[in-house]
């Protein structure tokens, strides 16, 4: 932050900030503008008189006239359009405005109306936020992150635009997904906005119709692979590193050929973590542990099946092991346990060339010992709910109607209480809807989703539909990890995540209760996730050693409120710093 300094009034006690800009450069500045807020001294004072309308405006007033064009605004990307001016020009309003309103404005910032804004990213183009690094700016990174005027950037979040959503490749079209990111770690964590920032590393784009369209903005190659991607990659690390020394990189949307091959390339070499398979993968585990709690049985004891075996998919199977895993499943039996079916069926051990995190999820040959295969040897969905039998089944497939009625209803004839999370975003690429999963079986189905689903009512009970949101993961895991000023991110680090989020659901035995928590809660929660993910670091040995007390204190002191503070023009102050 610059151009404002905290002070103290020495004699009143007031709080107040010394602010330097004046008249027109003051309202031009997001984070500094308080619009018709602006009281009659402080426009006296700062040159601002004659600028604004002569009415002040109470805070609530100035949020109320917000909200009402808010809504006037049309359609969910017009929506989208009016939040992120509103954001370039009052950054708190903006977060205000968001928290007052979280559950209604969050599937407007991100999922899924933020998937339509990247399709048309190139069209309705506004005006900049974040940085662009391009195949043009090799040999010059460093110098394009210098740039950027925050000297103290604490998050950063960086996609390479090839798994946007459940939208896949959209080339430069993928920076809304990092600036949505951004302002729910500032609405759930309180971090900053001044401290957050969007990289979005376009390295080309195998989308012929963008390629195509005379308005793109984006760079006009295919994209880069092998060893020209990762020196790329590894020239932005260091400039990173060099530039944020104490920021932590969340990996955005990478699609499943480079995920994990980011993921463990830099994990040790910078303080980061990919939230489609580390947040994603947190997220499931809580909302199964919920789940069960509320059917009254034990994960070890659970057979899960995935629908998609990409970066979330993967990431999310992958979680779920280790969690059986610490719960007293023998890793032998691992394979016997957790199935993922991709594209070409049942991932099974013996499939030739399997290699990375497919040969992690491989499944145990012996499963399908005796099956009677519908097609050709190859096992897919339905032929595992025959005859494995499954009694958690996952989608993250991108593959809308994938969960038909055949599938549930053989799931549900084996299972009287099946746990099933379609979790793919949008909401159009859901594997299936809540309605149609709880009507074929009756409303004994326990349904979580990715994206957000109005309530169901079925046999005269009203089923809520928890969203497994990402938001309910990262936002503490950055606010945890930077509060202790973390070296890396080990998986203890989202294990510990993943329980927090459970335990701050809190009881799920009502019937038709939600297995996660509500958005309006999204603030306690990222608290708790915080707590969790912190005392795990310390635990680790991946950050220095820190008091229980301590860490709470450091993370209360690091959110951020939005509220505004009276202003007094820097240069008439002669009170002392606070």
């Amino acid at each position: 932050m610059s151009g404002f300094s905290e002070r103290i009034d020495p004699t009143t006690g007031e709080v107040f900030w010394a602010v330097e800009k004046r008249g027109e450069a003051l309202i031009d500045d997001p984070f500094l503008n308080k619009g018709t807020c602006f009281t009659a001294p402080e426009r006296a004072a700062l040159a601002l008189e004659g600028l604004l309308p002569p009415g002040v405006a109470t805070e609530s007033e100035q949020r109320a006239r917000a909200y009402e064009n808010y809504s006037r605004a049309g359609d969910e990307v017009g929506r989208y359009l009016f939040l992120a001016a509103l954001q370039d020009r009052n950054e708190t309003l903006f977060y205000r405005l968001l928290l007052d309103h979280i559950e209604e404005m969050v599937p407007v910032v991100y999922t899924p109306t933020v998937g339509k804004v990247c399709e048309q990213f190139s069209h309705i183009y506004r005006r900049p936020r974040g940085v662009y690094v391009s195949t043009r700016h090799r040999g010059r990174i460093r110098d394009v992150l210098r740039q950027i005027p925050s000297a103290d950037v604490r998050v950063i979040v960086v996609t390479d635009n090839e798994a946007i959503l459940g939208l896949g490749d959209l080339g430069v079209g993928g920076m809304p997904i990092a600036i949505g990111k951004l302002a729910l770690y500032t609405a759930g964590a309180g971090i900053h906005p001044s401290e957050c920032l969007p990289i979005d590393l376009d390295v080309g784009t195998e989308n012929q119709a963008l390629l195509d369209d005379p308005l793109y903005l984006g760079v006009r190659h295919r994209r880069l692979r092998g060893e020209a991607y990762a020196s790329l990659l590894d020239e932005m690390v260091e400039a990173i590193r060099e530039v944020h020394p104490k920021a932590l990189v969340q990996w955005e949307d990478f699609a499943n050929r480079n995920a994990f091959f980011v993921l463990d390339r830099y994990r040790r070499r910078i303080l980061s973590f990919d939230d489609d398979i580390q947040g994603t993968g947190a997220v499931v585990v809580a909302g199964i542990r919920t789940a069960l709690r509320k059917v009254g049985r034990r994960l070890a004891d659970e057979r899960v099946v995935f629908l998609g075996a990409g970066a979330s998919g993967a990431g999310c199977a992958l979680a779920v092991r280790a969690a059986m895993r610490e719960d007293g499943v023998p890793a032998a039996e691992l394979g016997r346990k957790v199935l993922c079916i991709d594209s070409r069926g049942l991932i099974l051990a013996d499939r030739a060339g399997l290699e990375g995190e497919k040969k992690e999820i491989a499944a145990d040959p012996s499963v399908v010992q005796g099956w009677v295969l519908a097609h050709d040897g190859v096992a897919g969905l339905e032929d595992v709910a025959r005859h494995f039998a499954p009694t958690v089944l996952i989608g993250a497939s991108g593959q809308p109607g994938a969960f038909t009625q055949t599938v549930i209803r053989a799931m549900h004839a084996q299972c009287p209480r099946p746990i099933v999370l379609p979790i793919s975003n949008p909401t159009s690429k859901a594997e299936a809807t809540p309605e149609d999963v709880l009507r074929w079986t009756g409303g004994a189905a326990v349904v979580g989703t990715g994206s957000p689903f109005p309530p169901v009512s079925i046999g005269g009970v009203v089923h809520q539909i928890g969203q497994g949101n990402n938001a309910f993961i990262f936002p503490g895991v950055g606010l945890g990890a930077t509060a202790v000023s973390a070296r890396w991110l080990p998986d203890a680090a989202f294990t510990a995540a993943a329980r927090a989020l459970d335990e701050a659901t809190g009881s799920a035995a009502a019937p038709g209760s939600p297995i996660y928590p509500p958005l309006r809660r999204l603030r306690e929660t990222s608290v708790s996730v915080a707590r969790a993910v912190a005392r795990a670091l310390v635990d680790e040995g991946a950050a220095d050693p820190v008091s229980g007390d301590e860490i709470d204190a450091r993370i209360l002191d690091r959110m951020w409120e939005p509220r505004y503070r009276p202003y007094r023009a820097a240069a008439l102050s002669g009170a002392v710093h606070g």
